[in-house]
């Protein structure tokens, strides 16, 4: 309470309250300390059924979808407009006959009615994805939801007229919801276990373009770049926990998709670069002589090889040239969850290599516009730092290639391609780790692909300087975010976040859990069995309870009170000495955790320069030859308990300092009173 408020109240009420306030404080009740996790309805069937394991592995009966791509797609700069035809192969690989089939129809974000999650703005209102033909397994699909319906009240009771009618086509293969993000298919014949179908889809979209806010709700910068995304109509996740994936693309959150292989061709004017996912099929059909010259070279040292230059413009010069004035690019890419490219009228081509231990060389390329050249100047040698430290932390670069695109977009990632110029590069080049190959549900838990990347970018970015991570002092900061309502717990919907602490959330808080964990394993025990652990979960799709119990075990401990504070709650320690004692030899320091998370007691103690010799204690380590690390476990706390009294019994060596939590690794809204005397936090003399 403020020092005004008590001075309104006068000598006597301001006494009389400031007691009362002492008093509740003192009654508190003892905390209910959970000590495990919750399991949900979805991962207790998937355990039943011996898809997940309680040891984090992929169970016994793991089984996920195969889903195969076969797209044409052609390009026409001056009305921004994609044409297409995809043949997709749906591989059955579980248990369930699937009377439906989920449709990903990302352009209709871009509908002017669409759903959207704040701050995320579409650059453009387009006509979404537009169909013009589907057929599963040979047979006709009925599109006519996908037809455009009118505004306002008027369109919303048209699209209740075609789900209506398509209700009642129960014997015919259906399109539901075909102006949304999330299409379902109603198939006759529903697709057995074990076997496969094919889907076919025509479909066209315009290209969004202008002042979007926030990535991907731009795609193009006016007629001469553009950088599709989401831009082909994607089957969606099927999976052992909740089946098909429901979620809408609402703008923030991303994706959740199924591996497999993509064979693409892309239709452009001849003189424009294209890069894209996977590998270039037909240079030889594409590429100038010189340029294929250059690309031989690229494998041969750390150098930048120019591939097109700024001035080589145009068909002869940046590309072949064609008769029919345009080039069919082939791009293949196999065990792949996405596929993304760009193409551009100047693009500069650029590339060097990494070499990724136990690989080999593979080629970064760049491409950018001329004017842009300084964005890319260090772009090569960062990617190429990050794909080479990641496959010693993690595992080896599993992809034949990476390539940086310039665009609208200068921050987001894709197999193989990250949208992204020097300043994301390392963040971005850390995705095709985290959902490239160990493919989290990025929908729903966005904290196991950004909050995973955001941690080991500073073990990137601080081996890049030669120096230590620093990973002190972040566990301590989330105390100060602890207690706004406005943060939902990390195990939330990340699609409904909300606008003010969706990044938080996602991106930050992973690193600051990571880092108290640390606090008490260990960082390099934390980087070790993460690192276990990507390799159990390589091209399959593990859940957060996955990841949970996993580290349990390859730590050693159970830390699901851990897991439940930091991922089903908002809480936090907010731990403080609330008195040092001496009497003899002893020194008595009561800690009280007045927050809701509980953690270990961790102590620096400092004796003075001289004196009778330190004698050993338990749970204590000498750091140097004047302090002591003394470390209580976690389980003091479960009782219920606030406080903890540990003794100190070092000898008759005079203690001059004692610091709670040295390493700043435990969630405390105010660190201050975190040291004994008060003077050594704030500078001030005193006498102990």
């Amino acid at each position: 309470m403020s020092q005004s408020f008590l001075r309104a109240l006068g000598p006597a009420a301001a006494a009389t309250l400031l007691c009362a306030s002492h008093a509740i404080a003192q009654s508190a009740p003892p905390r209910a300390v959970r000590r495990d996790v919750p399991i949900t309805n979805a991962i207790r069937r998937a355990l039943e059924a011996g898809t997940r394991d309680s040891t984090g592995r992929p169970g016994r009966n793991y089984w996920q979808l195969r889903t195969d791509y076969d797209i044409d797609v052609s390009l026409d700069p001056v009305s921004s407009r994609l044409t297409g035809k995809a043949r997709i192969t749906i591989h059955n690989t579980s248990p369930d006959s699937l009377p439906v089939i989920g449709l990903r129809l990302d352009p209709n974000h871009f509908l002017g009615n669409a759903p959207h999650a704040a701050p995320w703005v579409p650059a453009e209102v387009t006509d979404g994805m537009v169909l013009s033909r589907m057929s599963i397994n040979g047979q006709p699909v009925d599109i006519s939801s996908n037809k455009l319906v009118g505004a306002g009240a008027e369109g919303a009771r048209a699209i209740q007229t075609q789900q209506a009618a398509a209700a009642n086509a129960a014997n015919a293969n259906t399109l539901l919801n075909g102006r949304s993000t999330n299409a379902r298919i109603r198939l006759a014949t529903p697709i057995k276990a074990g076997a496969k179908a094919v889907l076919e889809v025509d479909w066209s979209h315009k290209l969004p373009g202008g002042p979007g806010t926030g990535h991907r709700m731009t795609q193009r910068w006016a007629d001469t770049l553009f950088q599709p995304t989401q831009w082909y109509p994607r089957i969606a996740k099927y999976d052992d926990l909740r089946g098909w994936d429901s979620e809408l693309y609402l703008g923030p959150s991303e994706f959740y998709n199924n591996f497999g292989t993509w064979d693409v061709r892309i239709d452009v004017p001849h003189g424009w670069i294209v890069s894209g996912t996977g590998l270039l099929q037909n240079p030889e059909q594409v590429l100038t002589p010189t340029a294929r010259e250059r690309l031989a070279t690229v494998l041969r040292s750390d150098d930048i090889t120019t591939i097109v230059g700024p001035t080589e413009v145009g068909p002869g010069q940046a590309t072949a040239t064609s008769s029919t004035g345009r080039l069919v690019w082939r791009f293949h890419a196999d065990s792949v969850n996405d596929f993304a490219w760009a193409t551009a009228k100047k693009y500069v081509w650029q590339a060097t290599r990494a070499t990724i231990p136990g690989k080999g060389a593979v080629p970064v390329h760049m491409v950018y516009l001329p004017a842009r050249a300084n964005l890319y100047a260090r772009a090569g040698q960062v990617s190429r730092h990050a794909l080479e430290f990641y496959s010693k932390l993690w595992f080896p670069y599993q992809f034949p290639q990476l390539t940086l695109q310039d665009g609208p977009s200068a921050g987001m990632e894709y197999p193989m391609v990250i949208n992204s110029n020097v300043g994301a590069a390392d963040h971005e080049t850390a995705h095709m780790w985290w959902p490239m190959v160990v493919g989290n549900n990025e929908t729903w838990y966005g904290w196991m692909d950004e909050g995973f990347n955001q941690y080991m970018n500073i073990l990137s970015d601080a081996d890049a300087e030669g120096k230590p991570p620093v990973l002190d002092g972040l566990g301590q900061s989330y105390g100060r975010t602890s207690g706004d309502e406005a943060e939902a717990p990390m195990m939330w919907n990340a699609n409904y976040g909300g606008p003010t602490r969706y990044g938080f959330t996602t991106y930050v808080k992973t690193p600051l859990m990571l880092s108290m964990l640390g606090g008490i394993v260990g960082d390099s025990a934390v980087q070790r069995a993460h690192r276990e652990f990507a390799n159990a979960w390589l091209f399959k799709h593990p859940s957060p309870w996955d990841w949970m119990f996993f580290m349990n075990k390859a730590l050693g401990q159970n830390l699901d009170w851990f897991w439940y504070s930091w991922l089903f709650s908002t809480d936090a320690v907010n731990h403080r000495l609330a008195s040092v004692k001496r009497q003899g030899l002893n020194t008595a320091v009561t800690v009280a955790q007045d927050g809701n998370m509980p953690a270990p007691i961790v102590l620096d103690v400092t004796f003075a320069k001289t004196g009778p010799a330190i004698r050993p204690m338990r749970n204590a380590v000498m750091l140097n030859d004047s302090t002591a690390r003394v470390t209580v476990p976690v389980d003091v706390w479960f009782d219920g308990r606030r406080q903890h009294t540990v003794n100190l019994v070092f000898g008759g060596r005079s203690i001059e300092k004692v610091q709670l939590d040295p390493q700043r690794r435990f969630p405390d809204r105010n660190p201050s009173d975190n040291v004994w005397p008060a003077a050594a936090a704030t500078g001030r003399t005193s006498t102990p």
